[in-house]
Parts: C-alpha cells; structure tokens; sequence
C-alpha cells in the first residue's frame, strides 16, 4: 500500500514526504517490518522519510540509535522527525534528530496539538540557530521569533503560555536579590542566550522578599535611577513592602509595579480621575444582567458613562471605555485577554480579601496588573483602571495631568 500510494504521486511529479505514523513504537516491536515499510516508501520514490513518535513517549537516546539506523540504511533520502510531547522530550527528540544528521523537522508553532502537544517549533528553531549555527530562517528574522508567537496564540484565542522556553515573558525573569543584583554587573548570568537575539527580553521580578537590588534594577529598567536617589529608593521599597503585606503581588503584575514606582517618584501621568462608580447586578428568569455607571473627571469635563456586560467587571470595562473613547481613540487597540481571582484568606469566607490579576494587550505585547480588596469589584476595578492607564502609557497618549 505505501508503495502503491508513493509511486502514484511520484508518477503525478509531486514531491512525496513520506510520514510513517508510530514509526518508533513500530521500530521497538518489530524493527525488520518498520524497515522494510520505509524501503517500499523509497523504492516507489519518496523524497523524504518522516520518523514519526505518535504516542509522544520515545526518549532521546531511543531516537538517536533509530535514526542513525534509518540513516545508514537510506542515505541518500532526507530523513525527519515528527515529536510528540507525552513524555516532555518532544523538542529534545527534535534536536538530537537533527544532531545525528535529520535535516527535516515538523511541529507546531507554540507546540500546540493533541494530548500533550507537538513538539514547539519556536524552540527548535531557537535552539539550533543560537546552539547549533543552523541557518534556518531569512537574515534577521529570528528576532521576530517571540512576536510571531504571541500573534498565533492570539488569532488562535488560546492564553500564552509566560513560561514558555525562549519566547514567554517569564523566559528571562529573575525573582531573587541575589541573582538582580549579580545581573545587573553580568547580564549573562543567568540567560542562558540573549533575549534579544528572539525578540523577547530580560527583566526582574519584584516582591518584598526579593530586597533592595531587585528593586534598583527594575526601576532603571523603567529609566528611573533609584540608585542614584537612596531616599526615593527607600520609599519605594517601603511602598511595596506595605502593598504586599495587604496582599498586592508584583513578580506576576510587572505594569502595576511601574505605576506604583511612577507615583512615589511623581512620574506618572494620569488620563482620568475617577468620581465614582455604581454597578447593578439585575438577575431575572430572562437572564442576568449588570449594568456599571462610571462618573469620570477628564480635565475640567465631567464624564458619565453607561455600560453593559456579563457581569460587573465586563459592565465596568465597557462603561470605563465608552467614558474614554472619544478622547483617547488609542483604546481600540487594547484588550483584556485574562482574569484571573484569587482568596486569600478563606477563613474569612465570603467577607475574604481578593486578589485580582488582570492581563490586558496590545499588538506590541501583554501587561499584568493587580487590584486588592475584600470587595471583589473594587479589586477588579482597580486592576481595569490601572491596565487602562497602563496600555494608554504605552500607546504614548497625552495625558490630562502630565508627569
């Protein structure tokens, strides 16, 4: 059948890659018959033999000794690998293909597939250009690497994954004192390659157990010289020591610390004063349904605005925007891609302390803030409005109150 299919292709003047469905699992039974198929593939005239780990769970030295066979048998035709991640060595498996003379390679962008994924192509690529000296993709591209891969995660409407190798925001962040401290001499300590060689970048988390030099080198991360002002340095540290002990969270809110920075320095601009707000939650046998009335202060406007939603963050959210949209049209381009709640002390029960992270985005990236109340709406509003802020900041839009 596999040389009856090749040789009708062949016979058509296509080029056949020849994929040879759980190849190593057929290889570790039967490596005679699973040889044998991939020689009916090559004598009908396949270009290249696709060895392919379907159930994901060939480890890295089973694939070197399984593709060295494959390639002295069959010397002459490309041979690739097709990974599956089920044991976690998908992009491993990839590589030490490659490595052993595989000069074909398939996978996902982002890993994504069945069960447990495909094998990440982002972190092949990045790995044999940067480990490697393969020359895989057009001069300069490769700097592309860590957009390309936000971009598909959103047109595929799936969350990014921070942690992800190479490419994710937390690819190159550092919590403890210690390592800020030695990365702000060194800042190849602890990146194993340059951020910036994938598009992405380093940066420091921030937490009240991290200390001072975590501190220091976000703050010149966001061009504020806190080193230079002990006093200011001070200041903050104490802010943030005070903030977390009610519950804020930094490491994970990176917008919200340079808010936070910005105001004790009195560098942070404002685009609106909120006056108040009211939501009301109307639950009927037609449906639920919240309205949010948002009451902002623009300059020397007042500004009331009404909005709807699928609940009372979805409410304020469309009220806070209709508010602002005809002052700061660059809103458009942001968007709430997550939301995240949290207790923090459940012994309270429902009169608890929540947490709330909110993610919101642009087409240049992803920020985090944080809001912190024992009313949930009021934490959630006050991670909008700063996510809000946060984006307008980015956006480059003239604040009402400048800093």
């Amino acid at each position: 059948m596999v040389g009856d299919s090749v040789r009708f292709f062949v016979a058509e003047h296509r080029r056949v890659v020849f994929d040879a469905e759980h190849f190593f699992d057929g290889y570790a039974a039967d490596a005679g018959y699973a040889l044998a198929v991939l020689g009916a593939a090559a004598d009908a005239g396949a270009d290249t033999l696709a060895l392919c780990d379907t159930n994901g769970g060939t480890l890295p030295d089973d694939i070197v000794a399984v593709v060295r066979d494959v390639l002295g048998r069959f010397p002459e035709l490309r041979v690739g690998v097709h990974c599956h991640n089920d044991a976690a060595c998908a992009v491993a498996n990839s590589l030490v293909a490659v490595g052993e003379g595989a000069t074909h390679v398939q996978g996902a962008a982002n890993g994504y597939g069945e069960r447990c994924g495909n094998a990440d192509l982002f972190a092949i690529i990045a790995g044999l250009e940067l480990k490697r000296d393969h020359e895989l993709l057009p001069p300069g591209r490769l700097g592309a690497l860590a957009a390309t891969a936000r971009e598909i995660a959103e047109l595929a409407n799936l969350p990014f994954d921070a942690k992800q190798p190479y490419v994710g925001s937390s690819a190159f962040a550092t919590k403890a004192g210690l390592h800020a401290s030695a990365i702000a001499r060194r800042p190849d300590a602890y990146s194993h390659v340059d951020p910036a060689l994938v598009g992405n970048r380093a940066h420091v988390l921030v937490s009240e157990l991290a200390g001072r030099s975590n501190v220091l080198v976000k703050a010149a991360e966001l061009g504020l010289d806190l080193d230079g002002d002990p006093e200011l340095a001070g200041r903050v540290l104490d802010q943030i020591k005070d903030a977390e002990h009610r519950g804020y969270a930094f490491e994970a809110a990176d917008a919200s610390f340079e808010l936070l920075v910005r105001r004790v320095a009195g560098r942070r601009p404002e685009w609106f004063e909120l006056e108040g707000y009211r939501v009301v939650i109307e639950k009927s046998e037609a449906g639920d349904r919240s309205e949010a009335i948002v009451r902002l202060l623009l300059g020397e406007r007042r500004v009331v605005a009404v909005g709807e939603g699928v609940g009372p963050v979805h409410a304020l959210d469309q009220a806070l925007r209709k508010a602002l949209a005809e002052l700061y049209p660059q809103l458009a381009g942001i968007h709430l891609v997550d939301y995240k709640v949290r207790i923090l002390d459940g012994r309270a029960a429902t009169s608890a302390v929540t947490r709330v992270m909110l993610t919101s985005a642009d087409h240049d990236g992803e920020w985090t803030t944080v809001g912190v109340s024992d009313d949930i709406v009021t934490a959630s509003w006050e991670a909008l409005a700063d996510g809000i802020s946060y984006g307008l900041l980015r956006s480059g839009a003239e604040a009402l109150i400048p800093a």
